[in-house]
């Protein structure tokens, strides 16, 4: 049994203790942002925040996350901050078929609530655990900006 806070709740997860946290977050809790892309930590589309970093849900056992802080996209979207890069990822046109979108949101969190004004090297080094096939990466990187220019002082 392994007890950590998911999205500011607490949960109990019963489970082998080497079961990834993809896998639970899917079939127990029912998020769907994280998603299975590759299984091999390369493409980003499982990324969530644990205790503030950027991890790549199909990489990490349960069994690691006693007493840990679990933040999927589903998480994040109830805040000022995801509204804030919403509506900059909408504007640059950083979003075509959804399948990414989750993991690029949540490592421009993790970008922003360390550098809040970071340069475009730094964005591309933040993204670039995460793969997109529809937009490219200049619609993304773009958003990235315009969400730390639009949300000064929220990160």
């Amino acid at each position: 049994m392994v007890q950590f806070e998911l999205n500011g709740k607490l949960v109990t997860v019963e489970c082998s203790p080497s079961e990834r946290l993809l896998d639970i977050l899917r079939s127990q809790f029912f998020l769907n942002g994280p998603k299975e892309g590759c299984g091999e930590g390369e493409c980003g589309a499982c990324s969530v925040l644990i205790n503030s970093r950027l991890v790549n849900a199909c990489l990490v056992a349960v069994g690691s996350l006693q007493d840990a802080k679990v933040m999927t996209i589903e998480g994040f979207c109830h805040t000022e901050r995801y509204q804030m890069m919403e509506d900059a990822f909408a504007e640059a046109g950083a979003v075509q078929c959804g399948f990414c979108t989750p993991g690029m949101i949540m490592a421009a969190e993790s970008l922003l609530s360390n550098n809040p004004h970071p340069s475009e090297e730094d964005i591309r080094e933040a993204i670039s655990g995460n793969l997109c096939r529809c937009t490219g990466y200049n619609m993304i990187i773009h958003g990235i900006q315009m969400a730390a220019e639009k949300g000064t002082g929220l990160w």
